[in-house]
C-alpha cells in the first residue's frame, strides 16, 4: 500500500493527519500493535516536526513486503547540526510553537527509538528528508 501526504509549514490543526490515517491502515491490517505504536510515533514526530519547522512537506509512506518505509522530504531550514538535533532536549523551535506544547527537543530521539532505520539528508537553507523503516 502507498500513501501520499501534503503537509503545510505552521498548520498545527492538520499535523498527525498522515500518522492517522497509517495508524487506521495498520490497525486494519492486523499488523502487530507493538508495530503501529512505533510507526505511528515515528511518522507523528517526523510530520510535526515539518510543521513547526518547515514552510512545507511531502510524506510518502509504503507498507508491505517486510515492514514500513516512510519517507519525509521538507523544503525548510534545514538542520545545521544533527548530532546536536539527536541530544534530548535540544530544540529550535520558536517560542510560539513552544507555546502551543511543540518544541520539546524530543522528535528526533523519539523517531531513532522507534525505528529499525533513520536516515537524515539534509541541507542547511534547503530542507531535510527523513528515510524512516519499520519492520514487521
Amino acid at each position: 500500500m502507498h500513501f501520499e501526504f501534503d503537509v503545510e509549514g505552521g498548520n498545527f490543526i492538520r499535523a498527525g493527519i498522515a500518522s492517522s490515517q497509517v495508524k487506521k491502515t495498520l490497525k486494519m491490517l492486523a499488523v502487530d500493535p507493538a508495530v503501529v505504536k512505533r510507526t505511528v510515533v515515528a511518522l507523528y514526530e517526523a510530520e510535526v516536526n515539518i510543521v513547526a519547522h518547515a514552510y512545507r512537506g511531502h510524506i510518502t509512506v509504503d507498507i508491505g513486503g517486510e515492514g514500513i518505509r516512510m519517507v519525509l522530504r521538507d523544503e525548510g531550514p534545514g538542520i545545521p547540526d544533527v548530532p546536536l538535533a539527536m541530544t534530548r532536549g535540544y530544540s529550535t523551535a520558536s517560542e510560539k510553537v513552544r507555546e502551543m506544547g511543540f518544541g520539546a527537543g524530543m522528535g528526533l530521539p523519539n523517531i531513532q527509538d522507534n525505528a529499525d532505520s533513520l536516515e537524515i539528508d539534509t541541507v542547511v537553507g534547503k530542507g531535510t528528508t527523513l528515510n524512516i523503516e519499520i519492520k514487521f
